[in-house]
């Protein structure tokens, strides 16, 4: 009876911790939802390993950042939203002035286009 207790003890620990985990906020999540306050889109397509790389960098966070998937899934053709947009490679940044950028920007770079601020270094 004793054991069984214990392992049910662990087991409840063991679910808190993970979900404590999984509900600890990014360290990007303020910046993130920043650009996406901002009017700030990334424009890119679910083959480009350039714009999986620049998610990679928000990690967590890249939920909150406004995303135009570009690519149909069996088609060479971009969407017509990618289209009006004028996009021609990926990742394309649009920010709330129209300007655009096609590149794979550094959150350094991103935060002095826009003024989010990044969290500080710890």
């Amino acid at each position: 009876m004793k054991k069984a207790f214990w392992w049910g003890i662990s087991f409840i620990a063991i679910i808190l911790l993970i979900w404590y985990l999984m509900s600890k906020p990014s360290p990007y999540d303020d910046f993130a939802q920043c650009l996406t306050d901002k009017g700030v889109k990334m424009y890119g397509a679910y083959w480009c390993p350039h714009c999986q790389e620049q998610k990679k960098l928000f990690g967590s966070s890249w939920d909150k950042v406004t995303y135009i998937e570009c690519a149909i899934r069996g088609s060479n053709e971009p969407t017509t939203e990618c289209i009006i947009a004028g996009i021609k490679s990926y990742p394309t940044w649009e920010f709330a002035d129209g300007n655009q950028v096609s590149a794979v920007l550094s959150l350094q770079q991103l935060s002095s286009f826009t003024s989010c601020d990044l969290p500080a270094e710890e």
